[in-house]
């Protein structure tokens, strides 16, 4: 979960409302349902094939299922997938998260009258900074700091953001009917409640797909990458908390998100970008500028879990191209690219992850498609030995 919930679910959703219009979100659902199979099926397979590496941790995801699953002429895939994998982690797991984390806490001190200009590039490089410094202290402690850090994280993140949104909700609870229309059926006809300015379904379409998928990481694989060092000896009943992982992700928390910013009655600036901003300022608009505080801190606990949860991914794709002894250094660069996050351009930071993410998802769901029989076997041995309960 501290992998998945993350800045999707807040500046993703945004983004994808803004270009997209309210129509991507139904899209962003659709993704979802297809995505809960990809997902059992992927951590269900990274169970079954995982290694022990020689510090005596499981090790598994993509990379692993192909070689030990795949015959040999299929073992490219498994390089090319951690190749694309360590290129990933830079953009989507650390640099837009802590553009995110920039962003709410430069609107926090705005909304607070505590500094005039959003955006200082002294303060964003200052944030930068401290955030490499604790990325570097948590991910160089090994995996089990990683996880004593994100189940405490994780529950009370979760927690703050959806007892506010549903605050939110409540408060213009008389909009919800109208908002649920704008999301069907603009997914068809966004023209009709973007005032013209998004009138391509492809467009509504992509952004609500792709930021999903942003959001959820179903067909990445990266979210296998974790599962695979669970305690468990059932791979079946492992994939199905990967199931619930894209339910809570995309269907909760997401959904919440989008009714923040359309039941609410912010205005939406379409077909330009957008990130953290527009969630804020739904919240600020029901609750007053106090909120932006909590909304800060919330995003910043999501945006950091993420972080070193995706830290963990690229470790482990280092670790599969070359060796444990990469680990290290690879770790050190991923935390000083939290600096450059802070400072670069939000547009351009979602178009280099939604690429990346883009190419990783090939090899992956190729070697889904090749292991399936497998993924039904297991499933079906799984329920005769009744071992998913």
């Amino acid at each position: 979960m501290a992998g998945t919930v993350g800045t999707g679910n807040i500046a993703g959703v945004a983004g994808a409302i803004a270009i997209g219009g309210p129509g991507a979100i139904f899209w962003m659902w659709c993704s979802a349902f297809l995505g809960m199979c990809t997902k059992y099926a992927e951590v269900l397979l990274a169970v079954h094939f995982r290694e022990k590496n020689k510090d005596g941790e499981y090790v598994g995801g993509p990379m692993y299922y192909i070689k030990n699953g795949l015959k040999k002429r299929w073992h490219f895939l498994a390089y090319a997938y951690a190749i694309f994998g360590v290129l990933t982690v830079f953009g989507t797991g650390n640099a837009t998260q802590v553009n995110t984390i920039v962003s709410s806490i430069n609107s926090a001190l705005v909304d607070l009258n505590l500094y005039k200009e959003a955006g200082s590039p002294t303060i964003n490089l200052i944030i930068g900074i401290f955030i490499a410094a604790l990325v570097a202290m948590v991910l160089l402690g090994g995996v089990k700091r990683i996880g004593s850090v994100t189940e405490k994280l994780v529950p009370f993140m979760a927690l703050i953001y959806i007892i506010f949104s549903l605050g939110v909700v409540f408060v213009n609870i008389k909009t919800i009917p109208s908002v649920f229309t704008a999301i069907i059926a603009g997914a068809f006809n966004p023209q009709a409640f973007t005032g013209g300015i998004i009138g391509s379904i492809f467009l509504s379409m992509k952004k609500g797909v792709s930021r999903g998928i942003f959001s959820n990481e179903a067909g990445l694989g990266t979210g296998s990458i974790a599962h695979a060092c669970s305690d468990t000896n059932s791979p079946a009943k492992q994939g199905l908390f990967g199931i619930f992982e894209v339910f809570t992700d995309t269907i909760i928390i997401c959904t919440l998100t989008a009714l923040v910013i359309l039941t609410s009655g912010v205005g939406i600036n379409y077909g330009n970008a957008a990130g953290a901003e527009l969630t804020i300022s739904g919240f600020t608009k029901t609750y007053g500028n106090w909120i932006s505080v909590f909304t800060a801190l919330s995003l910043t606990c999501f945006a950091f879990s993420t972080i070193i949860g995706w830290g963990l991914y690229g470790s482990r794709c280092v670790e599969f191209l070359f060796s444990s002894k990469a680990v290290k250094p690879f770790l050190v660069i991923y935390s000083f690219m939290s600096i450059v996050g802070a400072t670069m351009d939000l547009g351009l930071m979602w178009s280099i992850a939604e690429t990346f993410n883009g190419l990783m998802s090939i090899p992956n769901l190729l070697a889904l498609l090749l292991l399936s029989g497998t993924v039904v076997k297991i499933t079906k041995e799984s329920f005769t030995k009744n071992q998913l309960k």
